[in-house]
């Protein structure tokens, strides 16, 4: 007797032994093919509540076709299915970031270096010296990302000094966050900045008793001047843009990401910016889903350039690799919201409303979706007022998406929900944390952002980066935030209220940020019939320590049922990448952030000793966090223990 592929598996579905795809069957037809691609004896958590946890998976044609127990998705296998056995190891869904900046982090990312991760000022400083020796002039050595002061033995930034010294003739640009810029004198020189160069709005050119500049740029409050400046450094030849884009995707890859939703940047003017995405696109080497938003370029002539792109493209155009996503973060820069809490919340200008208000009217009635960047409570009331006015003239019917929103109130989160719009959040305060405690207090931080407040409106919430230059493209530092509540320097910030659970973080990595681009029907979860994206993780983010989550990355990534990117014992299934190029490229010989291993205990501490210890003296065992644990101001160094240079006397 003939047995009936349809027949078989509608019989293991209704005895609630597997989950299939019901479209295939849908068309009457005799189903003869077998999977392309089973992966069995997993710990797979798919999101679906219909089986939320399975040991295997069929994918057929890039789509999941069934998921359920190994010996149930083995029956499906036919001679040409390929089979991986994953060895207990546990699957998640395809990380989704609800707002990162990969088109424009792509065409830079091979000549960054990265101080995240880095567990001491002094290894630092060696990685600084080591690349400037290694770059070639007139390139410079670009430090961006997600690092600050507090992740380092020392506790404190690296001084001028240090710097100079480590490159004293390569230019050096070390950009903090949101909040400042460090240039060594080779970096001052080739931009010109001298006695005379004065201050830009919104930024301030540190200068010294003789009216020198130091090497400071400080963003008061605007970050334009960290961005322009770093604009004026040497770009890279196309052919390199390509082969940096590619090794960013393969980055995320690595990290278990398989979408993003672009939120585009300065200097990234449509359609001209995108070429090299494009490329990458035509020749099918995109391993990254990317909805990308359209980010206003022209201070003064927001509306005309979304009258232009409302003439050449309309949201949901291209492919489920590339497609056009809205307009967005930037609507117009009178509305700019920034997040530094190095300075004081900054005003909205009072031009905003009428320079908003006719662009949303725009993009309203073109039923175009849209996001707008807002830190502050009281920027987000002074937006929500502007869209309930064109909402009232012009009903909204497209995706409306607030960015960020730290500080957001209950009253405004209502407003929100009631207007059906979503909430993108950023790990900002994983690296910025200390900064709203020192500015706002611990009790003003427990909330901040209010995500769980968020939920319980109903409102969709995506999580994400806003990488590349100010933050962390590692999805697993924000997870590991979101469900400890932690700073990376180890500073509690939340309730237990605010902190989530790891399914629910996670579900805002994946199922949440699939509504940011309207894929939630074919996005977010492991269920039959979705895309087949997803991540095989080196440890199990279900069962690990809470300090290890950050340390997790895939050991196998699929995108469209496609491996992109494998290591370990999945390492021959990789495809190949040709080498970072050009060939100084810090992506050839430093260690990617998630790749360094940890440093705990005595041996992370005693690398303070770089800090100013000539000798071992062997007091306490120079574990500086002795002394860093108890109230004496040791880590100040112009106090009277910090002074001494090595802290650990005054315990």
């Amino acid at each position: 007797m003939t047995i009936r592929r349809r027949s078989f598996v509608t019989g293991l579905a209704s005895a609630g032994v597997l989950s299939t795809a019901k479209s295939p069957f849908a068309w009457g037809q005799e189903m003869t093919d077998a999977p392309d691609l089973i992966l069995r004896d997993g710990r797979i958590t798919t999101l679906d509540p219909a089986m939320p946890d399975a040991q295997a998976l069929a994918i057929k044609g890039g789509l999941v076709e069934a998921v359920g127990a190994t010996d149930d998705i083995m029956r499906l296998a036919g001679p040409g299915t390929k089979v991986i056995d994953l060895a207990g190891r546990r699957v998640i869904p395809g990380l989704n970031d609800s707002h990162t900046h990969l088109i424009r982090g792509g065409l830079n990312f091979n000549m960054e270096l990265r101080w995240e991760g880095v567990p001491s000022v002094a290894d630092a400083l060696r990685l600084l010296k080591e690349q400037a020796a290694r770059t070639p002039a007139p390139q410079w050595v670009r430090v961006v990302g997600g690092w600050s002061e507090f992740q380092f033995a020392e506790r404190r930034m690296p001084t001028l000094d240090e710097i100079n010294r480590a490159s004293p003739d390569t230019p050096v640009f070390i950009l903090h966050l949101y909040g400042r810029a460090l240039l060594n004198k080779a970096a001052l020189n080739v931009l010109g900045f001298d006695k005379s160069t004065p201050n830009p709005p919104g930024g301030v050119i540190e200068k010294d008793e003789n009216g020198n500049p130091t090497g400071l740029l400080l963003a008061k409050p605007s970050a334009l001047i960290l961005y322009s400046t770093l604009a004026r450094g040497p770009k890279l030849p196309i052919e390199d843009q390509i082969n940096s884009t590619r090794h960013y995707m393969r980055e995320m890859n690595r990290l278990g990401i398989t979408s993003v939703i672009d939120a585009g940047g300065g200097g990234q003017n449509y359609p001209d910016d995108y070429d090299v995405i494009q490329r990458l696109h035509d020749a099918g080497e995109l391993t990254v889903r990317i909805a990308y938003n359209l980010f206003a370029q022209n201070a003064g002539g927001e509306l005309g350039d979304y009258e232009r792109w409302i003439s050449m493209v309309k949201p949901g155009a291209g492919s489920s690799h590339l497609r056009m996503n809205g307009a967005g973060e930037n609507l117009t820069w009178s509305a700019a919201d920034f997040e530094n809490f190095l300075e004081p919340r900054p005003d909205l200008a009072p031009t905003m409303e009428s320079e908003l208000e006719p662009i949303v009217e725009l993009l309203a009635a073109n039923k175009w979706p849209f996001r707008i960047h807002a830190t502050y409570d009281e920027s987000i009331d002074r937006f929500l007022t502007v869209f309930e006015r064109v909402n009232g003239k012009q009903p909204f019917d497209a995706r409306l998406i607030i960015d960020h929103a730290e500080t957001v109130s209950d009253r405004n989160i209502e407003r929100i929900s009631a207007f059906g719009g979503g909430i993108a959040i950023q790990h900002r305060m994983a690296f910025q944390g200390e900064y709203y405690v020192a500015r706002y207090g611990a009790e003003a931080a427990r909330a901040t952002p209010p995500i769980n407040k968020m939920l319980a409106a109903g409102v969709p919430v995506g999580a994400g980066t806003d990488a590349t230059r100010v933050s962390s493209y590692d999805p697993w530092v924000a997870l590991f935030w979101l469900t400890t509540g932690q700073t990376l320097g180890g500073l509690p910030l939340y309730e237990e209220s605010n902190i989530l659970d790891r399914e629910a973080a996670l579900r805002l990595w994946t199922e949440g940020s699939a509504w940011f681009s309207g894929e939630a029907d074919v996005k977010g979860t492991l269920a039959p019939g979705k895309y087949a994206d997803l991540a095989v993780l080196s440890a199990d983010y279900m069962a690990v320590p809470p300090q290890e989550i950050r340390r997790i990355n895939a050991v196998l990534t699929i995108v469209g049922g496609k491996i992109v990117y494998g290591e370990g014992s999945f390492g021959d299934l990789s495809p190949p990448i040709p080498p970072a190029s050009p060939s100084w490229s810090p992506v050839n010989t430093v260690p990617s952030p998630a790749q360094r291993a940890a440093v705990g205990g005595k041996s992370q501490y005693a690398r303070a000793c770089a800090d100013g210890c000539t000798s071992h003296c062997g007091v306490h065992g120079h574990d500086h966090m002795i002394a860093w644990n108890t109230p004496l101001p040791v880590s100040d160094k112009n106090a009277f223990w910090g002074a001494f240079g090595c802290s650990c006397f005054a315990v």
